[in-house]
C-alpha cells in the first residue's frame, strides 16, 4: 500500500479514517506543527508524532498513516525508536557508564548512548573486566570466589576440550540462593511474584512478598531432602508456569538438584523421551490444566510417559479428579514431610559452578531433542541480558507468557529475581481480554511476547481500553516479527521500544538483541548482546567484513558466558564447533540461524539454516514431524515437513509436502488430509502446532546420499506460492 508524505496529508485523508472531523482537525494541526519544526520526514518527527499525537483509542490505520507517511523516502531501516539522552543515562547501562565510562573507556567517552557502540568493543575485547563488572553490579555471591572470570587456554588439547574458555573457575555457587538473597536490591517486604488466575480478572491480583517466597521455597527444599534422592539428582517440572511451578523451581536449585525443563503442552511420549534422556528421579506435575471451561488431563500424561516418582499437584483446592498412583505422593501429604521446618531457613547447597543447574531440550535435526545442561553459571547470563538490554531492576514487573519447559521460563525466574524486580504471572491463556487486563493491573513495565501472541491480541482487538502505560519496554523473542505488527504493539504502550531477543536453550540467554541506549528498529535487532560477538559467514564460509552488509549463515564468538559445552545425549563439539571456521585463532561456534546484517547496521532473522523451523516460539526437526506425518494416511509414501517465512514476514508457517504410493491415484481431498495431519501433530508432539497448507508432489528432491534438500523446496514453496502443486 502507498501512503502519503505527511505534508501532503489532509484532514480529508484523516476522516477518511473513520476519525470524526473535529478530531481531524485538532490532530491536523498538530501534525502541522511538529512538521514546522521537525520537518515532515525525519526520526525526531516521527518521535514528535509517537508521543504526542498517537494514542491507542486512534484507529490503528492512522497510526500506519503517520509512520510511513514519516519515511515515506527515507528507505530501509526507518527508526520506530529513539533514546532520549536523559532516559539512557538512568538505565542499568547508561548508569554504569556515567559512573565508570572514563575508566574503562577512557577520555574518549561522550555519553551512553553516543559511546554504546565503544562500550559493546570494550565487552568483547575485555571480557574478564566486563562480565566481573556485570556480576558485581548484580551483587552475585559466592560461597567460594572464582580464581579468575575466564581461562581461554589457546593450546590444541584445549581448544578441543574447552573451545568456550573456563568460565569462573575454582567458584561454588548456587543461582537460586542468590535470587533470595535479602540485599540492596532485594528486601523482605518486597514483591516478588505477582499473580492472577484465569476467571479471577475482576479480583485483584496477587501478591508474595521476598519473605513468602523465601519462606515457601525453604519449606519444599526440605520436603525434596525427606525423599532421600542423591545430590545432583535431576528432578522434573512438567506443570504450567504458575507461582507454585516458581516455588519448586526455585527449591530443586536450592537444595543442590538439577531441574528436569518439560513443557506442559507435551504428549506423553515427548514426555518421556525428556525423563529418559535427562535420568529424573521424581517428577512435579498436576492432576489438570484449566484453560477457561476445559479440564486438560496432565498428570495421566506424565503416567502414561511412565514416569518416576510423582508429586501431584491438585489444580483445584486439595482435591483430585482421579486416583494416584500406587507410590505418588499429593502436595500436600508432601509438605507435611517438613512443616516441623515451616519458616526455617534452608541453608542453599553451594556447588562448583560448572555443576548442573537444570537439563532443557532442543530439537536436533535426528529428531531426538538435545538434551542441554545449564551449568551454575548459566542463570547469571539471563540475569544479565535482562539487566543489560531489557533494564530489569528493582521495582520492575517483568510478565513474559512462557512455560519452564522453554529457556524462557527459567530466564524469566532469574532475569527477575536477580535483579530486584517481581515476576508476573497470568495463570491462563495470554490470548485473552484476561492477560490485556492483567498486564494493567499488575502494573507490568517489561512486558516479553513471542510474534503469534501478538497477532492474536491485534486479530482479536483484545487490548482495547487496557491502559498498559507503565510498560517502559516490550521484549520479544522465539519468531520473526512483523514489521506492522510490532508498529500496532508499540502502538499499545504509546510508543515504547521493542526489544527483539534471539539466542537459544544452549546459550541460556541472547547472542543478538536491542538496547535502550540506541534507535530500535521494527522487526530486527540493533546489536550483539554485551560480551558477545557474532559473524556473518560469506558462500565461501569465511565470514564477512564487519560492518558489510551481507545475508549469511550466522557463526558466534566461542567465548560466551554461560553457554553450553556439553551434550547429554550427543557430543559437544560436533555439534557445535566441528567443521566450523576460525577467526584469530578460535574456533567459531555454530548456531544454525541465517542472518542479515543490513546497510544501516541492523540485523534481521531469516530462519534457520537446517532443517529444524520455528512454530509458535517452539523450535521443533522436520524428522520429529514427518515422523508423524508418515502414518496419518494409508496413501501417504512420505512427507517433507517445511517451515515457510510468509512473503510479509512474521512467523514460519507449517507446510507438509506429501508423496502419495500411488502416483496415479486421484489427489486426496488436501483439506480432509490437512485436518488429519493436525489432529494427529496435536495428539502426539504438540497442540499448539498447525499445518498451514498440504502440497502434493511426485518425489522429493533428494542429494546422492539420499537426503531430502528441504532447503530446494522451501526455495520453489517460496517462489510459486506454497498454495500451488510442486
Amino acid at each position: 500500500m502507498s501512503y502519503k508524505p505527511l505534508d501532503s496529508i489532509s484532514i480529508s485523508d484523516i476522516v477518511d479514517l473513520g476519525i470524526p472531523p473535529e478530531t481531524a482537525t485538532q490532530l491536523h494541526e498538530k501534525l502541522t506543527e511538529i512538521i514546522k519544526t521537525y520537518g515532515s520526514n525525519t526520526p525526531e518527527t516521527w518521535t514528535q508524532i509517537s508521543t504526542r499525537i498517537l494514542d491507542p483509542g486512534l484507529p490503528f490505520s492512522f497510526h500506519q498513516m503517520m509512520y510511513y507517511g514519516c519515511y515515506v523516502d527515507f528507505g530501509p531501516d526507518p527508526p520506530a525508536w529513539l533514546p532520549h539522552l536523559e532516559d539512557a543515562k538512568s538505565t542499568n547501562i547508561g548508569s554504569l557508564l556515567e559512573r565508570q565510562g572514563n575508566k574503562l573507556l577512557g577520555p574518549s567517552y561522550k555519553d551512553p548512548v553516543s559511546s554504546y557502540q565503544a562500550f559493546h568493543e570494550y565487552s568483547v575485547s575485555n571480557l574478564e573486566v566486563f562480565w566481573k563488572t556485570i556480576l558485581d553490579e548484580m551483587s552475585v555471591s559466592f560461597s567460594v570466589p572464582p580464581n579468575r572470570i575466564l581461562v581461554d587456554d589457546p593450546s590444541q588439547e584445549s581448544q578441543l576440550l574447552h573451545p568456550g574458555g573456563q568460565w569462573l573457575p575454582g567458584a561454588y555457587v548456587n543461582p537460586a540462593g542468590n535470587c533470595l538473597n535479602l540485599n540492596s536490591k532485594r528486601k523482605s517486604s518486597d514483591i516478588a511474584v505477582i499473580w492472577r488466575d484465569e476467571g479471577d480478572d475482576e479480583s485483584p491480583v496477587n501478591k508474595m512478598t521476598f519473605e513468602k517466597l523465601r519462606s515457601e521455597v525453604w519449606l519444599v527444599a526440605y520436603a525434596l531432602e525427606k525423599l532421600g534422592l542423591e545430590k545432583g539428582s535431576a528432578v522434573a517440572i512438567d506443570m504450567p508456569m504458575d507461582v507454585k511451578s516458581v516455588v519448586i523451581y526455585l527449591a530443586i536449585v536450592l537444595s543442590g538438584y538439577v531441574v528436569v525443563s518439560i513443557a506442559d503442552s507435551f504428549a506423553a511420549s515427548e514426555i518421556s523421551t525428556r525423563l529418559v534422556l535427562s535420568k529424573a528421579k521424581a517428577i512435579f506435575t498436576q492432576d489438570l490444566i484449566i484453560r477457561g471451561d476445559r479440564s486438560i488431563p496432565l498428570y495421566s500424561r506424565v503416567v502414561d510417559a511412565g514416569s518416576p516418582l510423582a508429586i501431584v499437584i491438585p489444580t483445584r483446592g486439595s482435591s483430585f479428579s482421579m486416583k494416584l498412583r500406587d507410590g505418588d505422593i499429593s502436595w500436600l501429604d508432601f509438605l507435611e514431610q517438613a512443616k516441623s521446618y515451616k519458616n526455617v531457613e534452608f541453608v542453599a547447597v553451594e556447588r562448583s559452578v560448572e555443576a548442573f543447574s537444570n537439563i532443557l531440550f532442543s530439537s536436533g535435526t535426528t529428531g531426538e531433542p538435545k538434551a542441554i545442561p545449564w551449568t551454575l553459571a548459566t542463570p547469571f547470563k539471563a540475569g544479565a541480558d535482562g539487566w543489560c538490554h531489557m533494564d530489569i531492576r528493582k521495582g520492575d514487573v517483568v510478565a513474559w507468557p512462557t512455560n519452564l519447559g522453554w529457556m524462557m521460563g527459567p530466564w524469566l525466574v532469574y532475569a527477575s529475581l536477580l535483579n530486584g524486580a517481581s515476576i508476573a504471572l497470568y495463570n491462563g491463556s495470554p490470548l485473552t481480554t484476561g492477560f490485556a487486563k492483567f498486564v494493567q493491573d499488575a502494573k507490568v513495565t517489561m512486558l516479553g511476547v513471542i510474534p503469534s501472541i501478538v497477532r492474536a491480541w491485534r486479530t482479536k482487538n483484545c487490548t482495547a481500553g487496557f491502559d498498559w502505560s507503565t510498560i517502559r519496554c516490550f521484549g520479544s523473542t522465539g519468531e520473526a516479527s512483523n514489521v506492522d505488527e510490532y508498529l500496532w504493539l508499540m502502538g499499545r504502550a504509546r510508543y515504547k521500544p521493542i526489544i527483539e531477543y534471539c539466542g537459544g536453550t544452549e546459550i541460556g540467554g541472547g547472542f543478538i538483541t536491542g538496547s535502550l541506549l540506541q534507535p530500535q528498529c521494527l522487526s530486527a535487532f540493533s546489536t550483539p548482546s554485551l560480551g558477545s560477538s557474532l559473524f556473518i559467514l560469506g558462500t565461501d564460509g569465511i565470514p564477512i567484513p564487519a560492518n558489510v552488509a551481507g545475508v549469511g549463515e550466522l557463526a558466534l564468538n566461542p567465548l560466551m558466558f554461560g553457554a553450553s559445552s556439553t551434550l547429554l545425549n550427543a557430543n559437544h563439539y560436533d555439534v557445535y564447533f566441528k567443521g566450523m571456521p576460525s577467526w584469530n585463532g578460535k574456533i567459531l561456534r555454530r548456531h544454525g540461524d541465517v542472518f542479515e546484517r543490513t546497510i544501516r547496521g541492523y540485523y534481521r532473522a531469516h530462519g534457520r539454516a537446517d532443517d529444524t523451523m520455528n512454530l509458535g516460539g517452539i523450535k521443533v526437526s522436520s524428522v520429529e514431524i514427518e515422523r508423524v506425518c508418515n502414518s496419518v494416511d494409508d496413501r501417504i509414501l512420505e512427507t517433507a515437513a517445511i517451515g515457510l517465512t510468509p512473503a510479509g514476514g512474521g512467523p514460519e508457517k507449517l507446510v507438509i509436502v506429501v508423496v502419495f504410493k500411488d502416483a496415479n491415484d486421484s489427489t486426496p481431498e488436501l483439506n480432509s488430509l490437512k485436518q488429519s495431519l493436525n489432529k494427529a501433530l496435536q495428539k502426539n508432539l504438540n497442540p499448539l502446532f498447525k499445518v498451514s497448507d498440504v502440497v502434493p508432489i511426485a518425489s522429493l528432491p533428494r542429494t546422492a546420499t539420499n537426503k531430502v534438500m528441504r532447503r530446494v523446496l522451501r526455495q520453489k514453496l517460496t517462489q510459486i506460492g506454497q498454495n500451488c502443486k510442486l
